[in-house]
């Protein structure tokens, strides 16, 4: 298993941070500050220059601030056995441009996969209790991390589905074309699935086990899979076709990988009707190690972690049961916090641990 780690980051002008220069540490990298200093757009700055996107929001313009053309993020990175690479993302006039190595990838698919980064984040919390689209999230995460083809597979459905709908609200439920588009889209949405299927089979086992380390062997957590389309090609064709008039009516296809889910159980029973909040927040925790574990196995790459201010979100018991992890694992991370002296001390080496602080989004080293 390989290492990978950021060697420096620059940020120029993405939310309040106008100009940050980080030379982080290989381990353990603790960024201080009150709330609206900029912690958390120095985790977002790592994110968007190793995955062409945000966290935060979907719409990448909220990142580049009004007083600015545009956004700059750079990044040097490499494998504990490669050579250091340079990574870049610009967002300008609604349009983003990436480079590695100076060059212009492929495509942003085989850009991320290249770097892989998980990140727990306050919203993450969403996954146990929120809406499917947070579970899918993750499960097209972790899909793209097994095979970058997933994204491009998931970005082409969606292209196909919209152009379906166009024709249905232009043309009416007999639009010559809808079968064409029809077929295009179970072509590409099969693949997403299948994707989605391996991703939540590789899930599933983590994070029963990391589950069953938190919670304690009491209760037990069950993780599947839950298409909303049906997986043979002739059984899904039938459904769109018979769902015209209803998707018409809608705005948006009735059925198809856009409205899956990953189903999760508590001894046996959905956990968003019986969970508590702790149990919801060892659920979230469960699958957060599992991504972590299913990505270092699928890459053979060991991510970098972003963990936002999450000792504020997570009890004592969890918190704790985070950090345990944190001390088995040997990758890079970075944490952003509030209260610095709090945290658990992870038994690591002097040096180890590298301590910054952020005002008014300005950053600097306080401790090595």
């Amino acid at each position: 298993m390989s290492l990978l780690r950021v060697l420096s980051l620059s940020v120029r002008s993405l939310r309040n941070l106008e100009s940050v220069d980080l030379e982080p540490g290989p381990r353990f990298n603790v960024i201080a500050g009150d709330n609206g200093q900029g912690k958390t757009s120095v985790l977002e700055a790592i994110y968007l220059v190793t995955t062409t996107r945000s966290f935060r929001t979907s719409k990448l313009a909220e990142l580049v601030p009004t007083r600015a053309a545009e956004t700059i993020v750079s990044v040097r990175a490499k494998l504990d056995d490669g050579a250091p690479r340079e990574q870049s993302v610009g967002l300008q006039g609604g349009r983003r441009s990436v480079r590695m190595d100076g060059v212009r990838p492929k495509g942003l698919a085989e850009f991320a996969y290249r770097s892989p980064v998980v990140v727990f984040s306050p919203s993450e919390l969403g996954v146990s209790m929120g809406p499917g689209s947070e579970r899918r999230k993750l499960l097209d995460r972790v899909a793209l991390y097994i095979g970058a083809h997933a994204l491009i597979e998931a970005e082409s459905y969606a292209r196909a589905q919209k152009e379906r709908q166009r024709a249905l609200e232009t043309r009416g439920i007999a639009a010559r074309d809808l079968q064409e588009w029809e077929e295009v889209m179970v072509g590409h949405a099969l693949a997403v699935m299948r994707a989605r299927q391996d991703a939540s089979t590789r899930l599933a086992g983590a994070a029963r086990e990391a589950f069953q380390r938190i919670a304690g062997p009491k209760l037990t957590a069950s993780f599947s899979y839950a298409p909303s389309a049906p997986l043979d090609a002739v059984e899904y064709r039938r459904a769109l076709e018979g769902s015209r008039a209803r998707d018409l009516a809608r705005g948006s296809a009735s059925v198809g990988p856009h409205r899956d889910d990953l189903a999760v159980t508590l001894g046996g029973d959905a956990a968003r009707r019986v969970g508590s909040q702790g149990q919801h927040r060892a659920i979230v925790l469960a699958l957060k190690i599992a991504e972590i574990e299913v990505v270092t196995q699928a890459r053979g790459v060991r991510p970098i972690l972003l963990l936002d201010d999450v000792s504020s979100e997570l009890d004592r018991d969890r918190t704790a049961a985070l950090f345990r992890v944190l001390s088995e694992q040997r990758g890079q991370v970075f944490l952003t916090t509030t209260r610095p002296d709090l945290l658990p001390d992870l038994g690591w080496d002097d040096g180890a641990r590298v301590d910054f602080v952020i005002v008014g989004g300005a950053l600097r080293a306080t401790r090595s």
